[in-house]
């Protein structure tokens, strides 16, 4: 066992702009909530520039269409200004929990950071990518365009972003124009469809890992084939101009662990795909829940992932969260296990500013999903988010502080929540 102690948490958030409605309800401290009014939010995801933050989400209308919207706080997290429509077409935005809007800033020391924000949409012959970016702090965008060479035959999504310190904006996402050049049908949809039904590592080589610039500078390439089909991919940039990767990999066998891979030449090439943990999980199937990866200023890599694992009380399959990380990008420490309770999905993992990875998840408590997190020290702390309900966290480091953002749902539709996270012995 590897808890200890629980920590006491404070999650402060103060009153928020008139049009973003903050809940703070009978869950002392207060939590803000972002919403558009008459939609249900959701598939929330965030990204912070010292104090400024910006957290990106999707509204559906009743009718099903679906918009993403981005609200910014200045002051850590704190407050928010109103949600701004970022895609100019509207109800085009194709988002899960899986693949939300992902976010990326660039910083800028005379004015507020460059947005860039991703998302799935759909396309000529399946779904493509396009972004959007605001140059004014989040108060309006640009026109959409599409990611170079991401509209093609078949599915595409599943993506993630990163800003490198020389400005650069890149994109990964999962790729699957083989599967239909080759008359094998698309990709399972983008909710919890199964793997065709063939031999799940064969038809995993059609399915690539995709990457470069969104400005071009490095092509869009793949990395590597034999990637699961509907989990999300984690990308983040090293303080020398490396480019870190993580993905759920389909190894002989229909094992479906997790992968990593690190560019040295900012994504133009990459290191052999390499198995961070011979974990074993054997399905017939996409387990819809893919790894996350954050590195400190000392380049140290941080992954944290699900898998099945066999319950310590029970003796039934469950699904549990592992911890590794790595100084060179070559090899990796033995899985640990996060301390969670009942079955726990979606982790997420950020690096506070005295360099402790921070992770949050979502599991199975009161009757909810839940909110949960853990410091990763010697030993593992855990601390509740959101005891009232929650699920699909994000993290961001504000400063000295954490930010964390994820969906609640309510009968009248969901919300966007989001909370600052002290901890205190």
């Amino acid at each position: 066992m590897v808890v200890l102690r629980e920590l006491k948490i404070t999650l402060a958030a103060a009153i928020a702009a008139l049009a973003v409605v903050v809940d703070t309800g009978a869950q002392p401290p207060a939590i803000t909530t972002l919403m558009v009014n008459g939609r249900s939010n959701a598939t929330p995801s965030i990204a912070a520039d010292g104090e400024f933050v910006v957290v990106a989400f999707g509204a559906t209308t009743a009718e099903g269409a679906t918009d993403v919207f981005t609200s910014v706080s200045r002051d850590g997290a704190r407050t928010f200004q109103s949600p701004i429509r970022v895609n100019d077409v509207a109800g085009d935005a194709r988002l899960n929990g899986e693949q939300p809007p992902r976010v990326a800033l660039v910083h800028r020391s005379a004015d507020d950071p460059a947005i860039t924000i991703v998302w799935t949409t759909k396309g000529k012959n399946g779904t493509k990518l396009v972004s959007a970016r605001s140059a004014d702090g989040g108060r309006s965008y640009a026109a959409a365009t599409t990611v170079r060479d991401s509209d093609a035959a078949g599915n595409r999504g599943w993506e993630n972003v990163a800003a490198t310190s020389s400005g650069d904006v890149l994109s990964i996402w999962l790729d699957h124009r083989e599967m239909a050049n080759h008359s094998m049908g698309s990709a399972p949809s983008h909710d919890h469809a199964g793997a065709p039904p063939m031999d799940g590592a064969a038809m995993a080589q059609q399915s690539k890992l995709f990457i470069g610039t969104l400005d071009g500078l490095v092509a869009p390439h793949a990395v590597t084939g034999g990637v699961c089909y509907c989990c999300k991919t984690a990308i983040a940039a090293t303080n020398n101009g490396g480019i870190a990767a993580a993905w759920r990999h389909v190894y002989p066998g229909n094992f479906r662990d997790i992968a990593f891979t690190i560019s040295t030449d900012g994504g133009r090439s990459f290191a052999p795909p390499l198995r961070i943990s011979e974990d074993k999980w054997m399905l017939d199937g996409c387990p819809d829940d893919g790894p996350a990866l954050a590195i400190d200023a000392r380049n140290t890599i941080h992954v944290v992932w699900p898998t099945l694992v066999t319950g310590d009380k029970t003796g039934e399959p469950t699904i549990a969260i592992f911890y590794a990380q790595s100084s060179d990008g070559r090899t990796f420490t033995a899985r640990r296990r996060v301390p969670t309770q009942s079955v726990a999905h979606h982790p997420q993992i950020v690096v506070d500013a005295r360099g402790t990875p921070v992770i949050a998840w979502d599991e199975s408590g009161n009757g909810v999903r839940r909110v949960v997190g853990a410091v990763a020290g010697p030993t593992f702390t855990r601390f509740v988010v959101n005891d009232s309900g929650g699920v699909y966290p994000a993290l961001a480091r504000t400063g000295q502080n954490i930010a964390a953002v994820w969906t609640l749902s309510r009968p009248t539709g969901s919300v966007v929540q989001t909370a600052i996270v002290s901890l205190h012995q």
